[in-house]
């Protein structure tokens, strides 16, 4: 609870002269990329950094850094009272012993009593220390639930040192070297994770031009490698050699490292005596090499550490801790430590004894310093979900979970093209093999599923049970929306460090489905938000046992309950009236249209000569093997085959080729033929040299007419609306930081429309004028100044884009990239030419959609569905009809990608095919990237309208 009193103080100092930090803090704000979770814990980083100059927090709470306790109206003894007033180390414990919980419950309300009756007693900075577990050097935890982004708020902690360092090189508090550790435990689930690092955009926290210069700072290093053998002539830690490549280099700074704890505490002594004694000077020698890493760490100047997973190494006495303590005790220019957990609270309470006597105990961790609690990330960027548990067997709870989510889920499918899914823990691999998939497999047929294709089987194997094929690489393509899995079955594996957001369902039906520790942890794999803003669902199917440690974790870690967890009131949906208010003509275009025709080349199949060519019989691909020697030089190249021998029965081989063809082919065709088959099988059989699933195929394309298809592309003309009245209806909505402009706004525009006299001059005015220009020599320059007077009193319209754009109000975008693209850059330039712009991006509400295509590898045209345009600038002729379009796509570093072959379709089919038709220059398309900056943008959008619209 030590963060409570944390956070109040920087909530003054943030609002005091002393903050110099306000216009980044507002640039975080605006850029809009950052979550509030995250935005809160930089402005508690900032303030420890700046106003609190980095220190450990035993020295902060000593020196009385967070002290606001009124003395003068406590009633206290003369002694307690001088104690108070004398020493701000003893005034900050009693100040801690009155805090209350979130139930208005004091926290330690003894040792506020045995101050008061004991104050001369106490050696209070002892306490203190104690109490932040004997730590001298600066530690700092940062507590965030699941899903809130500690892997990027750890990025930006890396870039704000940074330029910080560029700024003040001397200042140590400002780190220029970071180490990223992940316990042992669990190296193989966070460190893929903490990889994402290299993905944060340092322009969510500095400008575009700051951002580039930090960016080019960075240098990573994944120290991933495994140590020289035993037996090997190498003595060299090829981890601790990129470290030294930087360190040798001179060029110190930016360094990135990350890796786990394992990497640097393996074969770790102690340098006593009486250790060393024991061991000859080789032994000596190789426990130097195999720690080599460690030392090369503990020089890396104005080092940072941050341990992710902190929970998971809070005991002072485990060698992760030891390792560290030796690094910040032993470098001069050690600059702190950062742990970053879902959870403040301990398992166990610590106990601490003061006055020699008298002892408290403490369930927080004492060094956090920011929590952010799992209630306020409920319909924040968490799912809300929805808690069941029973006290039935397992496979009731199968029975009734898995239904379930078929019921709600199974035609879910979200904005990123991924379906919504569940993950059932099954503990043990027989468990899943022998009991959990057949009943899941008998559920999912029920309702139409194909199980091979719907559940994935996710283990390491055993002797009994090998890893299901393939599932290592669908495991880690779940995220995609090319994954067609919606059930995932596990067994140790899945726990931590997988980050799937379209899971949307968890079932532990099974004691032992996870470790006791972990229930909670398990439970919120399905939280993760998909699309931000949006309120999403989340469905949790517990067993008794499980749903107990599930609430013990609960109480224990966020204070909570079974009950609070899975019953917080949905968010309060706000009311948005939508209107139209400006009619736009119909744009006229031409649409691109593929269509395939069959062509019968033969009547019959002729079935007896097709089987019989040679060429039925294919050959396996090879793959090319290079081979070298160790200076690099390419001696020689070999081949191997790219598969294996298939070896089955004539019956059985039969039968995969009537499964294979869905219906199409039947047994008793085939068997008409028996003797040809029997001879390509008896030629084909157990030779890994034949491509057996090419051989099946040609054998049923024999039972079929030869066909070929030509590709007939046509241009079509159409016409659309970017309106469509009737779905014109208010919406609800959670979020309203992308509905713009904002409800007093729209309501100010709708009456300039309805009143355009209010900025006109009136009948009386106007006959002012003109009887002054009548009176003879009246100079012209003190009519001028009369019309500029009246002028200056009219009311000026306070949105004068109105006229050039809205043609609905308001808009609702789909990111706070086109919603800062056109507020900052669209609205900026309207008045500089007579074009209209408008958002175009709602599918529900516009007509313009385009259908595109994509080249297959083939070189074929395949259908990629219809692309609904961002913006669209527009030209009117003389007669009012809509001329020349611009269509603008923005799109998010993230979904780039994604979006290539539309571009491509888009820049060299729609565009060109669109000004043939109509003879001139009457389309253009800009593509404008997150990744382009705000100012590159601007410059794109201008040198558009001056070439576009000249």
């Amino acid at each position: 609870m030590f963060y409570e009193l944390i956070n109040n103080k920087r909530n003054e100092w943030l609002q005091s002269a002393n903050c110099t930090v306000r216009p980044m803090l507002q640039y975080i704000e605006q850029r809009g990329m950052m979550r509030d979770a995250q935005i809160e814990a930089i402005k508690t980083y900032l303030f420890l950094k700046i106003a609190c100059k980095g220190k450990p927090l035993y020295q902060l709470f000593a020196e009385g850094y967070f002290n606001e306790t009124e003395i003068a109206t406590e009633e206290l003894t003369v002694e307690t009272r001088h104690v108070l007033e004398t020493s701000k180390a003893a005034l900050a414990l009693f100040q801690y012993s009155c805090l209350k919980d979130k139930n208005g419950r004091q926290l330690a309300p003894e040792l506020e009593k045995f101050i008061r009756h004991h104050a001369t007693e106490i050696d209070y900075e002892r306490t203190l220390l104690d109490i932040f577990y004997g730590v001298t050097y600066t530690d700092y935890l940062f507590s965030l639930p699941m899903g809130a982004g500690k892997t990027y708020l750890m990025a930006a902690f890396i870039y704000i040192d940074l330029y910080f360092a560029q700024n003040e090189p001397d200042n140590p508090v400002w780190a220029h070297n970071f180490l990223i550790l992940a316990p042992s435990a669990l190296k193989s689930s966070i460190i893929p994770s903490l990889r994402n690092i290299r993905e944060f955009d340092p322009s969510w926290i500095f400008s575009e031009v700051e951002a580039k210069k930090l960016k080019r700072l960075i240098k990573f290093e994944v120290l991933d490698e495994q140590k020289s053998a035993n037996k090997s002539n190498i003595v060299r830690n090829p981890n601790a050699q990129k470290i030294n490549t930087h360190l040798l280099g001179g060029n110190a700074l930016g360094i990135v490292a990350l890796t786990n704890a394992e990497k640097v505490i393996l074969d770790h002594i102690d340098n006593s005596a009486d250790e060393t004694k024991i061991l000859s000077k080789e032994d000596l020698k190789k426990i130097e090499v195999a720690n080599e890493l460690r030392s090369v760490v503990g020089k890396m100047p104005h080092l940072s550490v941050f341990i992710d997973e902190v929970h998971h190494a809070t005991d002072g006495d485990i060698k992760l801790r030891k390792v560290v303590t030796d690094w910040a005790t032993e470098s001069r220019d050690f600059c702190n430590v950062l742990g970053f957990s879902g959870t403040p609270y301990l398992d166990k309470a610590e106990r601490t004894t003061i006055g020699g006597s008298f002892t408290i105990k403490n369930t927080n961790i004492s060094n956090v310093v920011y929590y952010y609690p799992l209630m306020d990330g409920i319909d924040n960027f968490l799912k809300h979900p929805k808690v069941k548990h029973v006290d039935v067997s397992s496979e009731e709870i199968l029975q009734n979970g898995v239904r379930e989510f078929l019921n709600t889920y199974k035609d879910t499918i979200y904005a990123d093209g991924t379906c919504a899914k569940l993950a059932i823990y099954c503990g043990q691999i027989p468990t899943l093999e022998d009991k959990v998939y057949p009943l899941v497999a008998d559920i999912v047929t029920e309702y139409g599923l194909n199980p091979a294709e719907t559940i994935l089987r996710r283990h390491k194997g055993n002797k009994e049970y090998p890893e299901p094929e393939g599932s290592e690489t669908a495991f880690g393509s779940l995220s995609s929306p090319l994954s067609k899995v919606r059930i995932v079955l596990l067994a140790q594996i899945g726990k931590e460090g997988w980050d799937c957001k379209s899971l949307t369902s968890v079932i532990l039906p099974h004691e032992g489905a996870c470790p006791n520790n972990m229930v909670l942890q398990t439970t919120c794999r399905c939280l993760r938000q998909v699309v931000k803003g949006e309120h999403e669902t989340a469905l949790v199917w517990l067993n008794k046992t499980n749903a107990e440690k599930l609430n013990k974790e609960l109480k224990q870690q966020q204070n909570i309950t079974l009950s609070d967890f899975s019953s917080k009131p949905p968010v309060e949906k706000k009311h948005v009236e939508r209107f139209s208010r400006k009619e736009v003509p119909s744009i006229d275009f031409y649409q691109i249209r593929v269509q395939y025709r069959i062509i019968v080349i033969a009547s019959q199949p002729d079935t007896v000569a097709r089987l019989a060519d040679p060429a039925i019989l294919c050959k396996r691909d090879k793959a090319l093997v290079t081979i070298q020697n160790m200076e690099g030089k390419v001696t020689g190249y070999d081949e191997i085959l790219t598969g294996d021998a298939e070896l089955h029965t004539f019956r059985w081989w039969l039968h995969d080729i009537v499964r294979e063809s869905f219906g199409t082919l039947s047994m008793s065709e085939l068997t008409k033929h028996e003797a040809l088959l029997k001879a390509i099988y008896d030629e084909t059989h157990a030779n890994p040299e034949y491509d057996h699933y090419l051989i099946r195929s040609m054998i049923r394309k024999a039972f079929v007419p030869k066909r070929d298809f030509t590709i007939v592309e046509e241009v079509v003309p159409d016409e659309a609306s970017i309106l469509s009245l009737d779905n014109l209806k208010a919406i609800d909505v959670a979020d309203l930081s992308l509905i713009y402009p904002k409800e007093d706004d729209v309501r100010e525009i709708l009456d300039w429309d309805a009143h355009p006299e209010k900025g006109e001059m009136s009948a009386k005015d106007l006959e002012l004028i003109e009887s002054m220009k009548k009176i003879p020599g009246i100079p012209q320059e003190a009519i001028d100044a009369a019309l500029v007077g009246i002028q200056s009193k009219l009311p000026k319209d306070p949105h004068p884009e109105r006229l050039q754009t809205y043609h609905y109000l308001p808009y609702r975008f789909d990111s706070s990239l086109e919603l800062g693209y056109f507020t900052e850059a669209l609205v900026a330039v309207m008045k500089e030419r007579n074009l209209e712009y408008y958002f175009n991006g709602d599918d529900t509400l516009t007509e313009f959609k385009i259908r595109t295509y994509r080249k297959t590898a083939s070189g074929h045209w395949m259908y990629d569905g219809l692309y609904v345009p961002d913006f669209l600038v527009v030209s009117r002729t003389a007669e009012g009809a809509i001329d020349r379009i611009c269509i603008i796509e923005t799109k998010g570093e993230g979904y780039a990608p994604k979006f290539k072959e539309r571009l491509e379709f888009m820049r060299d089919v729609f565009v060109p095919k669109n000004n043939e038709q109509y003879k001139r220059d009457r389309f253009r398309f800009l593509y404008l990237e997150d990744t382009d900056g705000h100012e590159e943008r601007i410059k794109k959008t201008i040198q558009m309208i001056n070439e576009f619209f000249k």
